[in-house]
């Protein structure tokens, strides 16, 4: 998938300009950190059927992949937080989220490499 198709670039880019691409690293080692916490959280309260709990981890993670630029992951969670399926569709939810933000993180990857590259 393209960068277009997963990131903000145009926040990004903001990032880039005022900036180190050392510190846009270490904002994105941080979000991959956290993002594991948030989808652990996720995937047990579905699997518990805690609707509250799911959706306050959603929104959290849905900031802060907003925060980190990945659109899509964070387009995928506005979605999720409202949703009110039941465990099993839950526990297919959260795969696709995963792998979502696992292709996300791994194009943020690239891009950061590409960006190392030209400077």
């Amino acid at each position: 998938m393209s960068a277009t198709h997963h990131l903000d670039l145009t926040l990004i880019d903001g990032y880039l300009e005022a900036l180190d691409i050392s510190v846009i690293q270490q904002m994105l080692d941080l979000y991959i950190g956290q993002s594991k916490v948030y989808l652990l959280a996720i995937k047990d309260a579905g699997a518990n059927g805690d609707q509250k709990a799911w959706q306050s981890h959603c929104h959290k993670m849905k900031g802060s992949a907003a925060s980190a630029g990945l659109s899509q992951v964070h387009q995928k969670l506005i979605e999720l937080e409202k949703s009110c399926e039941d465990r099993e569709t839950k526990t297919k939810q959260v795969q696709t989220l995963t792998e979502l933000n696992q292709e996300a993180i791994a194009v943020f990857q690239q891009w950061l490499i590409e960006r190392v590259r030209v400077e």
